[in-house]
Protein backbone atom coordinates (compact mmCIF):
# COMPACT_ATOMS: atom_id res chain seq x y z
CA UNK A 1 0.00 0.00 0.00
CA UNK A 2 2.51 2.54 0.81
CA UNK A 3 3.93 1.87 -2.59
CA UNK A 4 1.19 2.84 -4.59
CA UNK A 5 1.42 6.53 -3.38
CA UNK A 6 4.40 6.55 -6.25
CA UNK A 7 2.22 5.59 -9.32
CA UNK A 8 1.52 9.11 -10.26
CA UNK A 9 5.11 9.84 -10.48
CA UNK A 10 5.78 6.86 -12.37
CA UNK A 11 2.83 7.67 -14.67
CA UNK A 12 3.98 10.92 -15.36
CA UNK A 13 7.74 10.26 -15.85
CA UNK A 14 6.28 7.80 -18.23
CA UNK A 15 4.21 10.20 -20.15
CA UNK A 16 6.84 12.92 -19.98
CA UNK A 17 9.94 10.82 -21.53
CA UNK A 18 7.49 10.26 -24.43
CA UNK A 19 9.54 11.54 -27.92
CA UNK A 20 6.19 12.75 -30.11
CA UNK A 21 8.37 14.18 -32.34
CA UNK A 22 10.75 11.41 -33.50
CA UNK A 23 10.31 9.64 -36.84
CA UNK A 24 13.57 7.57 -37.25
CA UNK A 25 16.03 7.23 -34.49
CA UNK A 26 19.30 4.92 -34.92
CA UNK A 27 22.65 4.64 -33.85
CA UNK A 28 25.76 2.99 -35.15
CA UNK A 29 28.98 2.19 -33.10
CA UNK A 30 32.18 2.89 -33.80
CA UNK A 31 34.37 0.31 -33.14
CA UNK A 32 38.00 2.07 -31.90
CA UNK A 33 37.93 4.44 -34.32
CA UNK A 34 35.98 5.91 -36.97
CA UNK A 35 38.18 4.72 -40.13
CA UNK A 36 38.04 7.54 -42.88
CA UNK A 37 37.33 5.39 -45.45
CA UNK A 38 34.53 4.16 -43.42
CA UNK A 39 30.94 5.23 -44.59
CA UNK A 40 28.12 4.92 -41.76
CA UNK A 41 24.92 4.21 -43.63
CA UNK A 42 20.97 4.72 -42.27
CA UNK A 43 18.42 3.16 -44.30
CA UNK A 44 15.04 5.44 -44.16
CA UNK A 45 11.87 3.72 -43.90
CA UNK A 46 8.86 5.10 -46.15
CA UNK A 47 7.71 8.14 -45.22
CA UNK A 48 4.50 10.75 -45.82
CA UNK A 49 5.62 12.47 -48.73
CA UNK A 50 3.51 15.01 -47.46
CA UNK A 51 5.14 15.83 -43.87
CA UNK A 52 8.70 17.72 -43.75
CA UNK A 53 11.07 16.37 -41.37
CA UNK A 54 14.33 17.54 -39.83
CA UNK A 55 17.18 15.96 -40.21
CA UNK A 56 20.11 15.80 -37.39
CA UNK A 57 23.44 13.79 -36.82
CA UNK A 58 23.83 12.68 -33.47
CA UNK A 59 27.55 12.11 -32.42
CA UNK A 60 28.70 10.58 -28.59
CA UNK A 61 32.38 11.19 -28.07
CA UNK A 62 34.77 11.13 -25.16
CA UNK A 63 37.90 12.83 -24.16
CA UNK A 64 39.88 10.68 -26.43
CA UNK A 65 38.29 13.12 -29.62
CA UNK A 66 41.14 15.51 -29.97
CA UNK A 67 39.32 18.21 -31.96
CA UNK A 68 37.57 20.96 -31.14
CA UNK A 69 35.51 20.61 -34.36
CA UNK A 70 34.11 18.31 -36.45
CA UNK A 71 34.15 17.98 -40.68
CA UNK A 72 31.67 15.57 -42.20
CA UNK A 73 30.41 14.91 -45.82
CA UNK A 74 27.11 13.62 -45.61
CA UNK A 75 25.02 12.30 -48.42
CA UNK A 76 21.57 11.36 -48.66
CA UNK A 77 20.92 8.85 -52.27
CA UNK A 78 17.20 9.08 -53.48
CA UNK A 79 15.36 6.25 -54.63
CA UNK A 80 16.09 7.48 -58.53
CA UNK A 81 19.94 7.02 -57.91
CA UNK A 82 20.33 11.21 -57.42
CA UNK A 83 23.17 12.07 -54.87
CA UNK A 84 23.15 15.06 -52.76
CA UNK A 85 26.46 15.59 -50.98
CA UNK A 86 27.58 18.37 -48.48
CA UNK A 87 30.50 19.18 -46.60
CA UNK A 88 29.23 20.18 -43.49
CA UNK A 89 31.33 21.18 -40.19
CA UNK A 90 30.15 21.25 -36.39
CA UNK A 91 31.79 22.96 -33.13
CA UNK A 92 32.48 20.12 -30.50
CA UNK A 93 34.12 22.17 -28.08
CA UNK A 94 33.67 26.15 -26.43
CA UNK A 95 37.02 27.60 -26.58
CA UNK A 96 37.84 26.64 -23.08
CA UNK A 97 37.97 23.66 -24.24
CA UNK A 98 35.13 22.33 -22.23
CA UNK A 99 33.06 20.11 -24.74
CA UNK A 100 29.64 20.70 -25.44
CA UNK A 101 26.50 18.55 -25.63
CA UNK A 102 24.68 16.28 -23.04
CA UNK A 103 25.87 13.88 -20.77
CA UNK A 104 27.60 13.78 -17.15
CA UNK A 105 30.57 11.47 -17.68
CA UNK A 106 33.76 11.76 -19.93
CA UNK A 107 31.04 10.75 -22.84
CA UNK A 108 29.15 13.60 -24.69
CA UNK A 109 26.16 13.54 -26.92
CA UNK A 110 25.88 15.74 -29.68
CA UNK A 111 22.94 16.47 -31.52
CA UNK A 112 23.66 18.34 -34.59
CA UNK A 113 21.33 20.30 -37.26
CA UNK A 114 21.95 18.57 -40.44
CA UNK A 115 18.73 19.07 -42.98
CA UNK A 116 15.84 21.72 -42.61
CA UNK A 117 12.25 21.09 -43.44
CA UNK A 118 12.98 17.96 -46.35
CA UNK A 119 10.20 16.14 -47.74
CA UNK A 120 10.76 12.78 -49.26
CA UNK A 121 8.53 12.72 -52.02
CA UNK A 122 10.31 9.81 -54.15
CA UNK A 123 8.68 6.71 -53.54
CA UNK A 124 11.40 3.93 -52.71
CA UNK A 125 14.50 3.74 -49.84
CA UNK A 126 16.74 6.43 -48.66
CA UNK A 127 19.65 6.04 -47.86
CA UNK A 128 21.98 8.51 -46.07
CA UNK A 129 25.39 7.99 -45.28
CA UNK A 130 27.97 10.21 -43.45
CA UNK A 131 32.01 9.88 -43.60
CA UNK A 132 34.37 12.08 -41.24
CA UNK A 133 36.70 14.50 -43.43
CA UNK A 134 39.01 15.39 -40.46
CA UNK A 135 42.57 16.57 -40.78
CA UNK A 136 45.20 17.96 -39.17
CA UNK A 137 46.14 21.68 -39.81
CA UNK A 138 48.83 22.06 -42.44
CA UNK A 139 48.06 18.77 -43.58
CA UNK A 140 46.91 17.43 -47.32
CA UNK A 141 46.19 13.47 -45.77
CA UNK A 142 42.93 13.11 -43.89
CA UNK A 143 43.09 11.67 -40.46
CA UNK A 144 43.03 7.50 -41.22
CA UNK A 145 41.62 6.85 -37.67
CA UNK A 146 39.63 9.15 -35.77
CA UNK A 147 39.55 8.44 -31.94
CA UNK A 148 36.96 9.34 -29.36
CA UNK A 149 33.88 8.82 -31.66
CA UNK A 150 32.04 5.73 -30.11
CA UNK A 151 28.33 5.83 -31.61
CA UNK A 152 26.94 8.25 -35.37
CA UNK A 153 23.39 8.42 -35.18
CA UNK A 154 20.56 9.20 -37.47
CA UNK A 155 17.83 11.57 -36.35
CA UNK A 156 14.65 12.67 -37.92
CA UNK A 157 12.07 14.51 -36.93
CA UNK A 158 8.56 16.06 -37.92
CA UNK A 159 8.95 20.17 -38.18
CA UNK A 160 7.90 21.76 -35.29
CA UNK A 161 5.26 24.26 -36.11
CA UNK A 162 5.97 27.72 -34.49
Amino acid sequence: MKNLKYIPFLFFFILASCDTEQVFDEYTTVNGAWEQDEYIEFSIPQLDSVQSYDLFINVRNTNEYPFSNLFLIGQIKFPNGKVVSDTLEYEMAYPDGTWMGTGFTDLKENKLWYKEKVKFIEKGEYKISLQHAMRKNGEIHGVHALEGVTDVGLRIEHVKNP
